[in-house]
């Protein structure tokens, strides 16, 4: 009897050395073998299942039983964390799975540009991370937030200044926020501000002003005249009467000729109706257009026209004459080519 109890003890010792073994064989064997690093990405719903399809797909798991039955005995499934995480060529299940237990994800770089509307700006931002839209949207036409912000709901765009931000995938929609005024508040240093201030302008004046030339001219080189321009005419109370304020007003930047039906159109970006600049920008300004508008060329233009020859350029003239030699020729063409 006792012989036999010292078969049984050492049969079942040998069962759990062995299962031992072969949980240490599938925790330790490399187990994904992309030819280069790949990202999966944990949501708010932690579906596990979804997680271990991305391991399949994308992280070419070689055996996904075997990451399944490891993250069970370590019980992961029930301790998911949200984020971006790296699968590195040749890890092994028990080095991937102590970094998603303990949430060690990677940061993302995210990017925006060329941005007109709110709306536009807060899709492009949820495409790269966690957060929806409408949970940006939310806070971004919240007066009360966009006024710790030290904007409003019209101006708040002008904080975002195009750039790349490196963040975690799954930060919230306030942090991101607080994370872009931190990068607006390095931007505008004194010596820009300054700069700012001998031109008459604020620093959201500047933004406003720098959608408006970069809506007018895909010329970079010839920004600091638009802006030049615009400056004369501020200072001069003449109304800028700037056509990219009004294709903005009518929510239609298609429009190849703006005819004087536009132009009546109520809002208070037509900057045709109303002198000055207007409540916020028309798109969100790059880094460049910032610049332009800082170090504006200082000429005697008033008025510019679209070059006849469609080159995207532009006629710049200091009188009213000359301005409607240059808009005559402009308009033939359109004439010509049947843009009406």
């Amino acid at each position: 009897m006792k012989k036999i109890l010292i078969i049984a003890i050492s049969a079942l010792f040998l069962i759990l050395i062995i299962g031992i073994g072969g949980i240490g064989y599938y925790a330790l064997y490399p187990n994904f073998s992309a030819s280069k690093t790949t990202y999966v990405y944990i949501y708010p719903e932690k579906d596990f299942n979804h997680l271990c399809r991305q391991l399949t797909d994308s992280a070419n798991c070689l055996n996904i039983k075997s990451f399944k039955e490891i993250a069970k005995f370590l019980k992961y499934p029930e301790n998911m964390k949200t984020g971006c995480y790296a699968i590195e060529p040749g890890v092994n299940n028990y080095d991937l799975l102590n970094n998603l237990r303990r949430g060690q994800q990677v940061p993302v770089r995210i990017t925006f540009n060329n941005i007109r509307f709110k709306e536009d700006l807060t899709n492009r931002l949820s495409e790269q991370l966690m957060i929806s839209s409408q949970e940006l949207n939310t806070l971004l036409n919240d007066a009360t937030f966009c006024e710790s912000m030290g904007f409003d709901t019209n101006t708040i765009q002008a904080m975002f200044i195009p750039n790349t931000y490196e963040v975690y995938w799954n930060i919230s929609a306030a942090k991101i926020i607080e994370r872009i005024k931190r990068e607006y508040d390095a931007f505008w240093t004194e010596e820009r501000r300054n700069q700012a201030q001998k031109a008459r302008l604020t620093p959201l004046d500047v933004s406003i002003l720098a959608s408006i030339v970069e809506e007018e001219s895909a010329v970079t080189d010839e920004y600091s005249t638009i802006a030049g321009l615009y400056i004369n005419r501020l200072h001069r109370g003449i109304p800028l009467q700037a056509d990219p304020t009004v294709k903005y007003a009518l929510g239609n930047f298609a429009l190849q000729r703006i005819l004087n039906e536009h132009l009546l159109v109520d809002s208070p970006y037509n900057t045709y109706l109303f002198s000055g600049l207007p409540p916020g920008p028309i798109k969100i300004p790059s880094p460049k257009g910032l610049e332009s508008v800082l170090n504006y060329q200082k000429h005697n233009y008033l008025y510019m026209c679209a070059k006849e020859d469609f080159s995207g350029r532009h006629n710049f003239a200091v009188t009213l004459s000359e301005h409607n030699r240059n808009a005559a020729r402009f308009h033939a063409e359109l004439n010509r080519r049947g843009i009406r």
